[in-house]
C-alpha cells in the first residue's frame, strides 16, 4: 500500500479517489474536518428546535410541509422508501469510490450529519467494505436510491457485499444528509474521465504509429501551422506528434488524408473538454451541496443539488471524444488500402484471397455505432415529478453513464488501429524512426503475436486494448 490520502473536504483529487477506492492508499481523515462535522450537526439540531428544517423534521419532496416526529423511525422510513434497489449493480471500484466521494463531501461541513455516521463511513472505507449499490434511480438531482442503500447498509439493515463494514445508528437528522448528494454520479464521471484522458493520449500515440506506417507528411504538424490558429491544446498535440514521428523519411504524399492531417485539430477539443470537465469534477468532489445546507450561522434551503454544470461538461466531453474515435476508424481504413501502404490489401500475408485484418473494420464500425446511439445530449431532457414540485433535472447521471460506456468500448476500437499499425510496420520495418513512437512500437511488438496468418483476431485486440494505458503514459 502506498502513501495515505488525507480527506478534509477540500483537496480530494481524482488520483486520490482512485487510490483510496482501489486500496492502493490508506485513509486519513482530517481531525479538524471531523470536528467541523460535529459543530455543524449541532447547528442543525438548534435550527430544528426553532422551527421547520426540510428533511429533519419535515417530509421531503411534495411532503415538505408535513411535520414529522423527531425520533429515528422517520429517518429509517425515509431511507427505506428511497431505496429502490433495481438495475445493474455497481462494480466494487465504483461503489467504494462513491463512499470516498460522499465522505469527503460530508467533511466539507455542509450536511449537518452526525459525527458518528461520518466516522462509520470512514471506517467502512478503511475496512475495505463494499456495499451493494444499484445504478438506477437518479436524474442529476442527487443519487437518492443508491445512497439510501448505503445508508441502510451503515444502519445494519442491508449486508455489506464484501468486507466487515461497521454498523451505526442513523439518527433523526441523518437520513436526508446521507442521500442529499450526487456522489455516485460524480464518481462515475470521475472514473470515466480518468479512463478517457488515458485513451485520448493513447490515441495520439497510436495515430503516430499509423503516420509512420503510411509514410505521412509531417508538415501538417509544423509549429508555424499551429501557431497561426492557437486553439487550446492544438499546438500541444502537434508538438507531441513532432516528437513521436521525429526522423521520419520522405513523405509518400504532398498532402495526407484527413486521418493523419487533422489529428491535432481533432484531438485538441477533446483534450480541452477533458481539462474543463476535470475542474468541474474536482469541484464536485469537494463540494458541500446538501439541501438544506448547514452553515456556521444556520441552515439554508437551496438548489445546489442541481448538477447542470456537470451535465453540460459531460455532454461536451462525449461530443469531443467521438471524433477522436471516428478518426481512428478512418486511419484503420487507410491501413487497409494497398494504395496508401504499398502493402497488400488488409495487410494480408498469406495465399491469394487472405483476409488479413479485414474484419477489424467491422468490429470498429459496430463499436462506433454503439457509441453514437448514446450520443444524445442528456441535458436536453425534461420532466415533471413529485406532484409537479420538481419540474427540472440535469440528467448528469445519464451523461456520466454514457461517458463510462464510451470508455468501455473505446479501447477495442483504438486497439484495432494499433494492431494494424504494428503489423504494417512489421511488414515495412524501414519506416520506423528513432522518435518516441519507436518506444510505443517496441512495447506493442513484445505483446502482440507476430504471426500474420489468417486467424482469430480477438486475442490480438484484447492484448492491444490492455496496452493502451501504457501507451498513454509514454
Amino acid at each position: 500500500m502506498s502513501a495515505s490520502v488525507r480527506l478534509d473536504g477540500r483537496s480530494l483529487t481524482i488520483d486520490g479517489l482512485i487510490a483510496l477506492a482501489s486500496g492502493q492508499s490508506s485513509l486519513v481523515v482530517d481531525p479538524a474536518a471531523l470536528a467541523l462535522v460535529a459543530d455543524r450537526h449541532d447547528v442543525l439540531l438548534a435550527a430544528q428546535a426553532r422551527g421547520a428544517v426540510y428533511g429533519a423534521n419535515t417530509g421531503v419532496g411534495a411532503n415538505r410541509h408535513e411535520r414529522t416526529s423527531d425520533d429515528g423511525a422517520h429517518a429509517l422510513r425515509l431511507l427505506r422508501s428511497h431505496c429502490a434497489g433495481v438495475g445493474p449493480i455497481e462494480d466494487d471500484l465504483t461503489a467504494r469510490a462513491t463512499m470516498v466521494t460522499r465522505l469527503n463531501q460530508i467533511l466539507a461541513g455542509g450536511s449537518g450529519i452526525s459525527q458518528p455516521v461520518a466516522a462509520a463511513l470512514a471506517d467502512a472505507v478503511r475496512d475495505g467494505a463494499v456495499p451493494t449499490m444499484h445504478s438506477w434511480g437518479a436524474i442529476g438531482t442527487a443519487d437518492l436510491a443508491a445512497l439510501a442503500e448505503l445508508g441502510l447498509t451503515l444502519a445494519g439493515e442491508r449486508p455489506w457485499r464484501s468486507g466487515a463494514g461497521p454498523v451505526t445508528r442513523i439518527g433523526a437528522t441523518d437520513a436526508l444528509p446521507m442521500i442529499s448528494s450526487s456522489a455516485l454520479t460524480v464518481t462515475t464521471a470521475a472514473l470515466a474521465l480518468d479512463r478517457m484522458r488515458s485513451q485520448l493520449r493513447a490515441s495520439v500515440v497510436v495515430g503516430a504509429l499509423t503516420f509512420l506506417a503510411l509514410r505521412g507528411n509531417p508538415e501538417a504538424y509544423d509549429f508555424a501551422v499551429h501557431a497561426a490558429r492557437a486553439h487550446p491544446g492544438q499546438a500541444e498535440v502537434a508538438s507531441w506528434l513532432r516528437e513521436l514521428v521525429a526522423g521520419c523519411g520522405d513523405p509518400a504524399r504532398i498532402q495526407d488524408p484527413f486521418g493523419l492531417r487533422v489529428l491535432p485539430q481533432v484531438a485538441a477539443p477533446a483534450l480541452h473538454a477533458a481539462l474543463t470537465l476535470h475542474e468541474v469534477v474536482i469541484g464536485e468532489l469537494n463540494a458541500a451541496v446538501e439541501n438544506p445546507l448547514v452553515t456556521e450561522d444556520g441552515v439554508r434551503h437551496h438548489g445546489q443539488f442541481h448538477t447542470a454544470t456537470l451535465a453540460s461538461q459531460l455532454d461536451a466531453v462525449r461530443g469531443a471524444f467521438l471524433p477522436v474515435l471516428s478518426l481512428s476508424a478512418a486511419r484503420l481504413g487507410l491501413l487497409m488500402r494497398p494504395d496508401m501502404t504499398g502493402l497488400r490489401a488488409f495487410l494480408a500475408d498469406g495465399p491469394p484471397g487472405s483476409s488479413g485484418l479485414m474484419i477489424s473494420e467491422y468490429v470498429v464500425q459496430d463499436l462506433l455505432t454503439e457509441i453514437r446511439v448514446g450520443m444524445q445530449p442528456t441535458a436536453a431532457g425534461t420532466l415533471t415529478i413529485s406532484l409537479g414540485l420538481e419540474e427540472h433535472a440535469s440528467f448528469a447521471t445519464q451523461g456520466a453513464r454514457s461517458l463510462r460506456t464510451m470508455t468501455k468500448l473505446a479501447p477495442t476500437l483504438l486497439a484495432a488501429e494499433l494492431v494494424a499499425a504494428v503489423r504494417a510496420l512489421r511488414m515495412a520495418p524501414g519506416r520506423l524512426t528513432d522518435g518516441t513512437a519507436r518506444e510505443a512500437f517496441d512495447l506493442a511488438a513484445r505483446s502482440l503475436d507476430a504471426s500474420m496468418d489468417d486467424r482469430p483476431l480477438g486475442d490480438d485486440l484484447a492484448r492491444a486494448a490492455d496496452l493502451l494505458p501504457k501507451l498513454g503514459d509514454l
